[in-house]
């Protein structure tokens, strides 16, 4: 059995919503597919952690965009990290995809083993090369939450998401 392309508008949902739901689905890229572990929501304008807090740029303005589409981006000169875009159209919401199982924990090393880089920026996710896959249901008792890790501003908010176990 192959597991099914998640849907636009599994994406198309407030930014937290969508971040506790892509716990447990798979992500593939270059013929690798692991369990998505951890995420963080970062929910836009109004989140000063969030690259789009002050509004679109030339850079933020995929995660403006529709969702279902991959926000990837260079960090401390050496790392790329993987978002997928949430919310309707016009909407700024982003989910960190921070750790994926067989690939790595830490956005950074997550996205280095699988070798996304910034040439994926923008790719829609249900056509590839980066997708994501319907995994097993996840139960509410599973998932614990958290403050965000490595972030100065807003970083009490409970928007980190870790599958237990």
């Amino acid at each position: 059995m192959h597991p099914r392309v998640l849907p636009r508008s599994f994406y198309e949902r407030p930014t937290v919503e969508v971040a506790r739901s892509l716990l447990g689905q798979i992500l593939e890229f270059n013929g690798r597919r692991g369990r998505i572990l951890e995420v963080e929501a970062y929910l836009g304008i109004g989140d000063r952690a969030a690259h789009t807090h002050r509004g679109i740029t030339p850079r933020t303005k995929v995660i403006f965009g529709p969702p279902g589409y991959a926000y990837v981006y260079f960090i401390y000169g050496m790392y790329y990290c993987l978002n997928i875009v949430a919310e309707p159209d016009g909407v700024a919401g982003c989910v960190l995809i921070r750790s994926v199982e067989g690939a790595g924990n830490g956005p950074g090393k997550l996205t280095r083993s699988l070798g996304i880089t910034l040439e994926h920026n923008g790719c829609d996710l249900t056509k590839g090369p980066i997708r994501v896959l319907a995994g097993p249901p996840i139960e509410h008792e599973a998932i614990e939450v958290t403050p965000r890790i490595g972030i100065r501003l807003d970083a009490d908010l409970p928007l980190r998401f870790v599958l237990r176990g």
